[in-house]
């Protein structure tokens, strides 16, 4: 199945569609159950994700085959050396121990000026070496602009690379580069399909710093009611239907959320062309990290 599991609400308060904060542990193991029930493939989370590795690492079976892919700390420096590189290696294996794992499928740089910094070929040549090592089948970066991918196609190889997609956002897909992607041999993982579930709330109850986006949001709300398609669908549907895309990842906060996004994943999706309209390309409303 195309759809993965995003696993920050795991180990923190994530989204800003999440009254209850982090996700309690006996949650997690019904979430994980119906992951395996529902034959997800891919387990997302990240160093920095709070203690998600560790409940990971606490709750899964010894014999599960999900494909986990972590993410390194967040070096935010102007200049990498050679301390930063090591420091790569040492927090990676402490994710693995915090996962019990000997391996992982996927290792990405979280914050990509870290590798796109003076210096960054430090942190890529410890990728490499871990990947050679067979601790990490493959290497890449999360990414959240097409500068930044281009910036980094143009420097490394990158085996996986995980990027915001989703009904708002479709920056990647209008430029081409979902396409040049997929051509150049890169696993996709699409994050962000619910923008932290701000596609799923309702707009009229928006304001703030989403006053700009409230009436564009009442109109798609507004097409999808007369097309008689969920929210959870629509959103799913559209970025699991793109062609390029490998992996979807979207968090929840229970069983039956992922039941939801499950059922979603396998239903006919409407064309992308229909979601075109629905594009914004406000770099404020687009970012989560801005907001």
């Amino acid at each position: 199945m195309k759809l993965g599991l995003g696993t920050a609400q795991f180990g923190m308060r994530y989204g800003i569609a999440n009254p209850g904060g982090q996700v309690p542990r006996r949650e997690v193991a019904r979430i994980l159950d119906t992951a395996r029930r529902r034959r997800l493939g891919v387990l997302d989370t990240a160093f920095e994700y709070g203690n998600s590795e560790e409940v990971l690492g606490e709750t899964l079976h010894p014999a599960d085959e999900f494909r986990l892919v972590t993410k390194t700390p967040c070096f935010r420096t102007g200049r990498v050396s050679d301390t930063d590189a090591g420091s790569l290696r040492a927090s990676f294996l402490v994710s693995m121990a915090r996962l019990r794992r000997a391996r992982v499928y996927g290792l990405l740089v979280h914050h990509p000026a870290d590798l796109l910094a003076p210096g960054g070929e430090r942190l890529y040549a410890e990728l490499t070496a871990l990947k050679h090592e067979g601790l990490a089948s493959k290497i890449g970066a999360s990414v959240y602009t097409r500068q930044q991918l281009d910036a980094m196609m143009d420097r490394f190889h990158l085996d996986l690379v995980q990027v915001p997609v989703n009904v708002l956002d479709q920056r990647l897909v209008a430029s081409g580069h979902l396409a040049r992607l997929k051509a150049a041999g890169v696993e996709v993982h699409a994050r962000s399909a619910f923008l932290q579930g701000l596609l799923l709330m309702n707009p009229a109850r928006l304001e703030g710093r989403f006053s700009s986006v409230r009436d564009h949001l009442s109109r798609y709300h507004g097409f999808l009611a007369h097309a008689g398609i969920d929210p959870v669908q629509a959103a799913i549907g559209f970025v699991v239907s793109l062609p390029q895309i490998d992996h979807v990842v979207v968090g929840v906060l229970d069983a039956e959320q992922l039941e939801q996004a499950a059922d979603a994943a396998a239903l006919p999706a409407l064309p992308a062309d229909q979601m075109a309209p629905f594009a914004w390309d406000e770099e404020s409303i687009l970012d989560p990290t801005l907001w």
